[in-house]
């Protein structure tokens, strides 16, 4: 959660911005697809999302700060569909107006539950079948700055794996969730899959995080270093984590980061292993590599081996490795 102790805006550079003119349509013919944040004032892909729901709209969000997300939402609920939210509680700041416009709409919004330290989650579900599984929160301000990452999944196990916990977490019910065919969540499954797709990688392994303290990750990807993987790593801010960067570079693998001069900010969660080959891996979540966020919070985020995804974020992942400052 850095983010929230470090607003910023500026100017997106340059190299970053290049790799980013095209958004793929909300429903892609294929169960999966994916987009990085346009790095705009707006991102009318997760709007037009939105307004694909005819039936059902579910929507679990860390903050909600977009005055078009909400009006979208309530248009949704004007228009007959059962829309439902659960924001967290420990955000009410942030969240405070957006809870207000929809509970007034009547929009079904409650608070996340207790049970976890954070509803970090980011996602959104319409009409039972195709969810949206976001690196980044719904809030408006950092749209311009933020490198962020969308996955668009219509596989149902999947979908009704998400929406089962929706559910549940909604009710403030327990629940161990489902992994579906290409989930991990928190606090349950995601350290674990997380380590088998870095454990995996036999060749290259790319990895962009906010946050980078969990030292069983970080001590797989220095593993991977060590044993031939050619490691590249992008994060938000090194020398908050000087002693983990100096584990990775020590066995071999290369980190370059932002600052708050850049006007950029890498919010990004996302690991690509074998890019381009038979063994190729893609995950993006919610997720940081933080013990808190995989032990403590509600988190959600997806693992594939798709192509069009894995060259979504690589693409993005190569001009920020291009444009970030070695470590």
């Amino acid at each position: 959660m850095k983010r929230l102790s470090a607003r910023r805006t500026g100017v997106v550079v340059a190299a970053c911005a290049a790799a980013l003119a095209t958004a793929v349509p909300s429903h892609a013919a294929d169960a999966y697809s994916a987009f990085a944040f346009n790095l705009g004032s707006s991102e009318p892909t997760i709007y037009s999302f939105i307004n694909s729901a005819t039936t059902s709209l579910d929507m679990t969000m860390y903050e909600l700060k977009d005055t078009t997300a909400v009006n979208d939402l309530i248009a949704r609920e004007k228009a007959g569909v059962k829309v439902r939210v659960i924001l967290d509680r420990e955000e009410t700041s942030t969240n405070a107006s957006a809870y207000s416009a929809l509970k007034a709409a009547g929009v079904g919004v409650v608070y996340s539950s207790s049970a976890f330290t954070y509803t970090h989650q980011k996602t959104i579900t319409v009409n039972d079948d195709e969810s949206l599984i976001l690196t980044g929160n719904l809030t408006s301000e950092y749209y311009p700055t933020s490198r962020d990452y969308g996955v668009f999944d219509s596989d149902l196990n999947d979908v009704n794996a998400i929406e089962k916990v929706f559910a549940a977490d909604y009710a403030h019910t327990s629940i161990t969730p489902s992994d579906g065919d290409n989930l991990l969540w928190s606090p349950t499954t995601s350290e674990s899959r997380l380590l088998s797709v870095i454990n995996g990688a036999t060749t290259t392994l790319d990895v962009e995080e906010e946050e980078f303290s969990d030292s069983a990750v970080v001590d797989a990807i220095a593993n991977a270093a060590e044993s031939g993987v050619t490691v590249r790593v992008v994060l938000e801010d090194p020398s908050d984590y000087s002693s983990e960067v100096q584990k990775v570079e020590d066995a071999g693998a290369t980190v370059v980061g932002y600052s708050s001069s850049t006007g950029f900010y890498i919010h990004a969660k996302a690991i690509v292993a074998d890019y381009g080959l038979s063994t190729q891996v893609v995950e993006a979540g919610s997720m940081n590599i933080t013990s808190n966020s995989l032990e403590d919070n509600r988190e959600l985020g997806i693992i594939l081996s798709d192509s069009g995804v894995a060259s979504v974020i690589e693409n993005a992942f190569d001009s920020d490795y291009a444009g970030g400052t070695p470590a």
